[in-house]
C-alpha cells in the first residue's frame, strides 16, 4: 500500500490512538505511516466483540441453572482461560476445570476464594453471587 493510500475511516480508536502501518513511500522505501482507522478492520472487531458478549451471556445462563459455577462467567468476563487462571492463581490446571463445577466451588476455602476474587479484580461476594 502507498502512503497516500492508507485508511483513514473512523476507527474504534481513532479519537484516542492512531494504528501504525507499513507502506511504501514515493520513492519506493517501505515506511511507516498512521491511519485512524479502516472500516473493514471496525466491522471485523464488531464481530469478534459480539461473540464474546455472547460467550459471556451464555456462562451468565449455565451459572444461573446450576451447570457451572460463577468463575466461569468471570472467567468469560475477563477473557480468560483456564490456563491464564491457573497462573494467576497458581491452581494447577485441573483444579481450576474441577472449580467450574457448582457443587465443588460451594465447597471451596476462603483462601481460595480469595485468590479468585482477587484475579476477577471483585469481592469474594460478587464472586459467589451472579445477579
Amino acid at each position: 500500500m502507498k502512503k497516500d493510500e492508507i485508511p483513514q475511516d473512523p476507527g474504534a480508536l481513532g479519537r484516542i490512538a492512531k494504528e501504525v502501518s507499513y507502506v511504501v513511500d514515493e520513492n519506493g522505501n517501505y515506511t511507516t505511516g498512521l491511519s485512524t482507522g479502516w472500516e473493514i478492520k471496525m466491522k471485523a472487531l464488531d464481530v469478534a466483540w459480539n461473540d464474546v458478549e455472547k460467550r459471556i451471556t451464555e456462562a451468565k445462563q449455565k451459572v444461573l441453572n446450576g451447570e457451572a459455577s460463577p468463575l466461569l462467567y468471570y472467567m468469560e468476563l475477563k477473557l480468560m482461560d483456564i490456563e491464564i487462571v491457573s497462573g494467576y492463581t497458581g491452581f494447577w490446571k485441573w483444579q481450576v476445570k474441577k472449580h467450574l463445577k457448582p457443587e465443588v466451588f460451594k465447597k471451596l476455602s476462603d483462601s481460595k476464594l480469595n485468590k479468585y476474587a482477587r484475579v476477577f479484580e471483585i469481592t469474594v461476594a460478587e464472586l459467589q453471587q451472579i445477579s
